[in-house]
């Protein structure tokens, strides 16, 4: 089974620029440098996934596994297709709270992908 990192910031240990990320305080200047570094922040296979609370509101553990569930199968897609299943993923989730009396909780959502090829 492929791994997939769970949602969240991880900076893995063999990553490139993994030492970049640190504070430039515990980095040395030279001279002719700026205070503008230049960082890789996305390798390729990487996906940036925000969403608003419409989509996942970070309380249950039990809804992301299923919210990475939908990544895991789909991240090989176009960034669209992915936004796609993700929407459609948390559409089912509002009709469900809707058979449970629970359409309070159905909130806007938003998907935005950026994944780099």
């Amino acid at each position: 089974m492929e791994h997939f990192p769970p949602l969240g910031l991880e900076i893995p240990e063999d990553h490139p620029d993994r030492n970049l990320y640190f504070s430039e305080v515990f980095r040395q200047r030279r001279a002719d440098s700026s205070d503008v570094v230049d960082i890789t922040l996305m390798t390729p296979g990487d996906i940036l996934f925000l969403y608003t609370d419409g989509v996942f509101d970070g309380s249950d553990h039990a809804e992301r596994g299923l919210l990475e569930a939908v990544m895991r199968g789909n991240h090989r897609q176009p960034a669209k297709n992915i936004c796609d299943a993700l929407l459609e993923y948390a559409l089912r989730r509002d009709e469900h709270l809707r058979g449970d009396g629970e359409q309070d909780r159905i909130d806007d959502k938003t998907v935005f992908i950026i994944k780099r090829t």
